[in-house]
Formats: C-alpha cells, structure tokens, sequence
C-alpha cells in the first residue's frame, strides 16, 4: 500500500447489539447471542438481531412507503449506513462511494415470492427488482443521495472484507476520496438452514456453546448462522482516524472440493504475508480468524497461521462462538472486534484459549475471512 487508509466510522447492527457501549460490554462477557429458535418446521441454532434493534428496523421500513417491499438484508444496510455517514461527519450529497455486499442477498424475499409462485404461478410486480443484488448499494446510495459510485457484489463469505479491498484501491488511485464498504445478510429462513444442514456442518450441539468456533478439540462440525451488516467509513486521511489499514492480502486457493480449502489453508498463508508485507512477524500482536465452527475449517486456518509465524504465535481469536457466522458481514464484524481491541487495548478472546479478556499493548493485528473455493482476504489494522 502506498498510503495507510484511515477508518474513520464504523457501525454495526448484529445480535451483540448496535451501539458501542452494547457491543463491548458483549465481547467482554463469555455469554453468547445463539438461542434456539424455530424456523419454518424445525429448532435451529441461530443468532438473531436483538429486539430493539428489530423494531428500529422496522420503523425504517415503514418510515417510506419506497422502502416497505425491501429485504431486511437492505434495511440493514441503510441503518448503518446512515449511522457511519453521521458518525464521520459526512454530508448528504457527497460523492461517497459506496461498496456494500453479501453472500446470499434478498434470502427472506426470494424465498417468500417462490412460495408465493410455486402456490399460484404468479409472482409480484416487484419481485425482481427487489431481489436482486444490487439493491445493497444502490438503495443506500439513494437514501444517502450519494453522487459517488456504486459495487454490489458477492464473493461468498469473504464478501465484506473484498468491499473494503476494492475501496482501498479507489482510494489509493485517487478516483475517490471517501467510501462506505461491508456487508448485509439476513440468512435466518428455512431453506438457507437447511442448505447449512445438507452440508453437514451445522451445530447439533446439546451441551455447553452451540459454536465452538476455534475450539480445536471439538469432535463434530458446529457452525451457527446468525445476521447483521456493518460498514466502515474509509478515506485517505483523518487525524481523527479510530485506526488505519496499513496492510492488505488476498489469494485464492487451488480447488479441491465446493466447499473446501486446502488442509494447511494456502490461501490464508498467502493473503496474511501479503498483508503483513515488510512488517517483523513480532509487530503483529493478534489475529481475528475467521473460524467459523466447523472442524476443517478452523483447523486449516490454524495451520496456516502456523506455516507464517513459526512457534511465535500472535494471540488468536474469533467471534462466531458469540455471534454466529454472518456469511458475507462476517468480516465486518472481525474488523469492529479487533478495532474494540486496539481502541481499549485489551484482546477479546474465546472460552476456549487460555486467555479470555486480557489487557495487553496492542499495535497491529490481522483480520481474516474466507469463502466456500477458498477465497481469503486479510486486512492489516494499525493503531
């Protein structure tokens, strides 16, 4: 990177909570969000949004008659984004651009127009242009009468950290001078549980956390979903700055399987190198995995961290045991973590590592995810 890319705002909306003083007070408890709750015909593990962050969404569905027919996925993503522009000092009207993706998209109206057609043969008038992926940034940049561009996309679970590599690079050439990016996903409906369960990796924990993401010792797969969207507020200089990225990796792993990485998680080794860049291995004080519960998974990522550091590992953790895994938000969520550690200089780690909350000088730390084909991005942020 030429330059370090101040984060000026973040916000978030998860089932931590969507204030600050909420979100901290959640990663400095061991209690997680994950409740069982019943879903179409079956109890699933999930972690939903809190109560009163529902009912504020629902306000800004009703609060336009243009927003009534959208996704929660879109509501989502006009509340933080309001709230980083606020948050940043930014007006409405500016050429802000704005990055904003997800891994599955309009899930709760996609599959509430295809009941609806398989019922009748008939859709809605507005079942196409509400469910189509782009509704993320281009809803957000009409609410916040942004003059600036737009991206919507998706690249799996490693869609928000990907949004934030592509507004770097604008930033760095200079075409833009502020950005929004992250992500939006609202997968909590029947059929995206059960694409989970197909899979085999979906939590039938009876005893202790439902997700013991980067517990190593764990014998069966135990990923839970949850929902939520979060953006940061990105521009080439702020004296004011929360913390600045000062690294940026990304790689992709050879295929082996759909869903897989390779067992030492190449591209993990790769996209953290590159983010680390000239810096001593001894500067990185932690790493947020992505971790997302299931055994290979945590596993290859552990090894990974091991191929690049040697015997000296950085202190780990991740946030999945507490939150669920957001899919495409995922990153966004592991940012605002390590961002909580750098600001109160305390690692916020996992019921099951040796360290749980400790107070400890933090400079830099990485911030990892990855997507179904191996799609990984490493994000360096520094204080």
């Amino acid at each position: 990177m030429k330059h370090r890319i101040s984060i000026t705002a973040l916000a978030t909306v998860s089932p931590l909570g969507s204030s600050k003083e909420d979100i901290r007070e959640a990663y400095s408890s061991r209690a997680t969000a994950i409740q069982k709750k019943r879903l179409g015909t079956h109890d699933y593990w999930v972690a939903p949004l809190r109560a009163a962050d529902q009912a504020r969404l629902e306000q800004l569905r009703l609060s336009d008659a243009k927003y009534k027919n959208l996704d929660p996925s879109v509501l989502m993503a006009l509340d933080v984004s309001r709230r980083v522009v606020a948050q940043a000092g930014w007006e409405s009207g500016e050429a802000i651009g704005i990055n904003i993706g997800s891994s599955r998209g309009a899930t709760h109206l996609w599959e509430q127009y295809h009941r609806e057609f398989i019922t009748t043969g008939k859709t809605a008038t507005l079942s196409s242009p509400t469910t189509t992926l782009g509704n993320l940034s281009s809803w957000v940049a009409h609410d916040l009468k942004s003059t600036g561009p737009e991206i919507s996309h998706s690249i799996t679970c490693s869609t928000a950290l990907h949004a934030i590599l592509n507004a770097v690079a604008w930033i760095e050439s200079g075409m833009a001078a502020k950005f929004i990016a992250g992500g939006s996903e609202a997968p909590l409906t029947p059929f995206t549980l059960a694409q989970m369960q197909a899979l085999k990796i979906y939590s039938r924990e009876t005893e202790g956390y439902p997700c013991k993401a980067l517990d190593l010792d764990k014998l069966r797969n135990t990923m839970v979903l949850g929902e939520g969207a979060g953006v940061v507020a990105l521009e080439r200089h702020n004296e004011n700055a929360l913390a600045y990225i000062t690294g940026v990796g990304y790689a992709t792993d050879e295929l082996e399987h759909n869903i897989s990485i390779s067992d030492e998680a190449v591209c993990f080794q790769k996209s953290m190198q590159m983010a680390i860049g000239d810096l001593p291995l001894s500067e990185i004080d932690a790493i947020v995995m992505h971790a997302p519960g299931t055994i290979k998974g945590d596993l290859s990522e552990y090894k990974a961290i091991q191929k690049v550091f040697g015997e000296q590992l950085p202190l780990l953790t991740t946030n999945k045991w507490k939150m669920g895994h957001t899919f495409g938000a995922s990153g966004i969520f592991s940012l605002e973590q390590a961002l909580l550690m750098l600001q109160d200089q305390t690692f916020f780690g996992t019921p099951f590592g040796a360290d749980f909350s400790i107070v400890k000088p933090m400079r830099n730390i990485l911030v990892n995810a990855v997507g179904f084909g191996g799609n990984a991005v490493t994000i360096r942020i520094s204080k």
